[in-house]
């Protein structure tokens, strides 16, 4: 198996064309999540992609190896409007302010099972960040998933709280890095 990965580049206006296989992989990744927790659904994901579509500089780093896709990362820009709901614990004020350059909401990362441990992921999230004009790349991670955490951090992520974006929602590391 090779793991040369060709890393392709979307914005909102290409959602329809990658809309599908964004969906199709997301369901792969997460189909033991979504057997039992509805927030994992496909129907979710497609509820929160689509919002994240909206927002400002939608971003996506589309992976494939010998033109199968194997996975992506996306994101979008917070504005100086963005309000940080679901924080639980306390964040200094100066962390919080949001220009509308300042952040970029890093919503996604995942690689089918078959290609992980080849640093596609990797490869996917710099060349997202490559594109990004925004100071900081913020992330979240499950708690409960200290190896994924451990990743974020060995690629300049440090730990600015805990958060739950939704009711629903399993509770998360909030992740920070600069872009700069």
């Amino acid at each position: 198996m090779t793991t040369a990965v060709t890393v392709s580049y979307y914005t909102a206006d290409d959602l329809p064309a990658v809309e599908r296989q964004l969906i199709d992989v997301y369901a792969e990744v997460y189909a033991a999540e979504a057997a039992t927790d509805d927030f994992f659904s496909v129907a979710r994901f497609t509820e929160r992609l689509h919002a994240h579509v909206r927002g400002p500089r939608w971003g996506c780093a589309f992976g494939e190896v010998d033109g199968r896709p194997v996975g992506y990362a996306y994101g979008f820009a917070r504005t100086a409007a963005y309000r940080w709901n679901g924080l639980i614990t306390e964040v200094p004020a100066e962390l919080l302010e949001e220009t509308d350059t300042r952040t970029f909401a890093l919503c996604e990362v995942m690689v089918r099972e078959q290609w992980r441990g080849a640093g596609i992921a990797h490869t996917l999230h710099e060349g997202l960040l490559s594109h990004r004009i925004e100071a900081r790349s913020h992330l979240l991670v499950e708690e409960d998933h200290p190896k994924v955490r451990a990743v974020y951090e060995r690629w300049g992520y440090s730990w600015m709280g805990t958060m739950q974006p939704y009711p629903d929602a399993p509770r998360y590391d909030s992740m920070i890095r600069p872009l700069a």
